[in-house]
Formats: C-alpha cells, sequence, structure tokens
C-alpha cells in the first residue's frame, strides 16, 4: 500500500542554489520536449514517445552545458511526467498540456536515490537536506517530490510503500449520509451538526490589505516580489488551516462509522454561481470527499456516493413522500402526507443519502423491494413493500 508523507525540508543556502537550477532545468526540458512534441504532431501527425524524449538529453547536454547541474533522473522525470500529461489528455483525464511558469509552483522529483532517517533527508547531488520529520513512515521509500511554494517554503513528499496490500472492505456496521452545507459544513445522518470554520473569510481582510501593498509597488522591483511573497504566505495560512480542519473532521468520521455515504457534487458546477462562489471554494467540499474515499479504503471501510440529483432534501424520511419545490431559504418544513412537523431540512437529507446508499450498497443504483422500483417518480410518494415474513407477520 502506497503513502506520501509531507514535510517541511530547510536546505541552507547553497543547496537551495542547486535546487532552483534543478527546477529551472527540468522546467526547460519539459517545456522544450512539449514544443517539439506538438510541433511533431502538427507535421506528421504523431508526437514522441517518451524514450524518444529521454534519448534526446545526451545531445542537449552538450548544447546546453547547464543542463548537466541537475540531477540526470530529475530530467528524465520530466520526460515522464510529459508522457503522462498526454496520456491523460488523449483519456479525456485533463487538458492540453501547458507551458511551465516560472512564477508558479516549482517541483521536481527523484526517482531512486532518496533517503530518509531521523530528520535528514538525502537527495542526490543535493546531499543531506534538514527534514521536520512528524512521524517516521514505515516502508520503503519509493520516490521522493521536492516542491518550493510562492510563500518561499520548500517541501518533500516522501512516498513509501509498505509492503501491504490494501483491507477488503466491509459494510458490517453503522452507516451514515453526510450531507455538506455553508451554514453547518457536515450535516451527519444521526443528528450532528459540524460548524462551518470559513478560514478564508477569517483571513480576507488581512489579505486584502495585503494585495492593496502589493498592487502599489512598482512591477519588477525588489519591493514588489517582498510584496508579492506576504500575499502568498497568507494564502498558504488559509490553505493549512482548512487542511487541518478536514482532515481531523474526515478521520473522525471514518473511525467512528464503518459505511460513508455522501453526495458526488459537481463543485466546478456550482462555483458559476457568483453570489456563492467564493463560500463554495472556501468550503473544499471535493477534498474533503477525497480524504474521505482514501481514509475509508485505508481501514478496510465502505465509501458510497450517491447521484447529485437525488432528492434529499425535498424527500421525508418518515413517509418517503416527495414535494415539489423546496426553496433554500426553507430550512425547515412539514409534511402534508404523514403529518411530521418541523423536519429539518439538513438532517432529512444526511437520513435520506443515507438510505440511498444502503440500497445502493444492497442491490445497485436502482434497488428493488418486492420486485418493483424504490425511487418514486416525481410528485409522488414511495412505496414501502413487506417481504413474505413481514407480510405473514401482520396476518
Amino acid at each position: 500500500m502506497l503513502k506520501a508523507f509531507k514535510y517541511r525540508i530547510y536546505p541552507t543556502g547553497e543547496q537551495s542554489v542547486l535546487l532552483a537550477k534543478s527546477f529551472g532545468c527540468a522546467r526547460w526540458f519539459y517545456n522544450y520536449a512539449l514544443n517539439l512534441t506538438s510541433q511533431a504532431y502538427k507535421q506528421t501527425g504523431k508526437g514522441l514517445s517518451r524514450n524518444e524524449i529521454i534519448n534526446l538529453l545526451p545531445s542537449l547536454k552538450k548544447e546546453y552545458e547547464w543542463l548537466t547541474e541537475a540531477p540526470s533522473q530529475v530530467l528524465q522525470q520530466a520526460a515522464l511526467n510529459l508522457s503522462s500529461a498526454f496520456l491523460n489528455f488523449f483519456e479525456g483525464r485533463g487538458k492540453y498540456p501547458n507551458f511551465k511558469k516560472k512564477q508558479n509552483k516549482q517541483s521536481i522529483r527523484f526517482p531512486q536515490g532518496g533517503k530518509l532517517k531521523d530528520d535528514v533527508l538525502v537527495l542526490p547531488k543535493i546531499g543531506k537536506v534538514h527534514c521536520k520529520v512528524s512521524r517516521q513512515p514505515v516502508g520503503s521509500l519509493k520516490s521522493v517530490t521536492v516542491s518550493f511554494a510562492s510563500s518561499g517554503e520548500y517541501f518533500a513528499s516522501c512516498l513509501y510503500d509498505d509492503g501491504q496490500d490494501l483491507p477488503e472492505q466491509s459494510s458490517e456496521g453503522k452507516a451514515i449520509g453526510i450531507d455538506v452545507g455553508l451554514t453547518h459544513y457536515a450535516i451527519t445522518s444521526d443528528g450532528t451538526k459540524h460548524g462551518n470554520p470559513k478560514y478564508y473569510r477569517k483571513y480576507e481582510l488581512i489579505l486584502a490589505r495585503r494585495q492593496k501593498q502589493l498592487s502599489r509597488k512598482q512591477k519588477g522591483s525588489n519591493n514588489r516580489n517582498k510584496a508579492r511573497v506576504k500575499v502568498a504566505k497568507v494564502h498558504a495560512k488559509i490553505t493549512r488551516c482548512r487542511e487541518d480542519f478536514l482532515h481531523k473532521l474526515s478521520r473522525k468520521l471514518v473511525d467512528e462509522n464503518q459505511v460513508i455515504v455522501v453526495e458526488n457534487l459537481a463543485v466546478k458546477n456550482m462555483v458559476k454561481n457568483h453570489s456563492l462562489a467564493k463560500s463554495i471554494s472556501d468550503a473544499g467540499w471535493g477534498m474533503f470527499c477525497t480524504m474521505l474515499k482514501y481514509k475509508a479504503q485505508w481501514d478496510g471501510k465502505t465509501y458510497i456516493e450517491v447521484d447529485r440529483f437525488y432528492p434529499s432534501s425535498k424527500t421525508c424520511n418518515n413517509c418517503l413522500n416527495r414535494v415539489d419545490s423546496l426553496p433554500l431559504d426553507v430550512r425547515f418544513w412539514d409534511c402534508h402526507n404523514c403529518g411530521t412537523k418541523n423536519i429539518d431540512r439538513d438532517i432529512n437529507a444526511a437520513k435520506n443519502i443515507r438510505d440511498e446508499g444502503l440500497r445502493i450498497l444492497a442491490g445497485g443504483h436502482l434497488a428493488t423491494a418486492s420486485g418493483e422500483r424504490v425511487r418514486p417518480s416525481k410528485g409522488t410518494a414511495f412505496r414501502r413493500h413487506h417481504s413474505v415474513k413481514e407480510e405473514s407477520s401482520c396476518l
């Protein structure tokens, strides 16, 4: 089982220069290979393979001697990354590869030769780098990815293989449905509501002040670069706070439950609403679901996603009657079919998400009971069907 551990590293001045040269060489070779591949595709209808790109390195190192200053495996990995980017593009998982820019986040990967012992990370051609290790990983080190953030911080992501297989998924235990929101971040089917910290809103004034200072600096000056770093540090602070909250909440939910059911929200479409775009982006629902998914896989638990068009809020969890419309400003509503009063919209949605996930787990997306569909059509009520044993016991 592969697990990545991200650590903060503190290179010396000389090591920072070597890393900067490695970033630049890898970025230049990636862009050179991307341009060459695009031209070859336009002329011949075929691009360059991964081996063809790697075979360009010996001649390029003779022409550009500064390429020899970077570790050779870093340049080879850049060719592998470009090949993977094209593969993702042709298989519909990503867009056409773009050129890398110096102003963006920089990263290089060492596929071999890295070693981590105590608080020292050894990298080829870079040497021993002080590393702040929060916990010692178990297993063999497969690769090390060194990144340089816009805030001026260096990080190392160490990929380890512990030699174990993923545990078999089990659905025996407590099941929970999770409905995400903005007023409350996560509402669970057991009635618990987890507050939304809204970290971007918390640091919004500080960020606006830093951005105003940046806009007043002359372009290309050292003072503008210093102001840019200050803006990046505020963004990094917001990101760290959000990730810490999401990691703790997802770990708590996975530890306490065996089956986790959520909605497969289309966040990219939701942020098109300009009134809620900033709040939705601040929430990080996609990252939260990703954390729930891989943590559930690590622990042998079951993670299920319910279709986003399932009417979880409009359906009464008691009698399964579905109302025609339910505006967002209505937080509590009454069911005229069964007479249930003051139904909490969010808790009711979480319960329906849980039940729909259990139906999917039991017999597919459209589970059936007594040979008939369970999901109702619009404006109608669900029909609960008794099994043969239940009908005989009722007689």
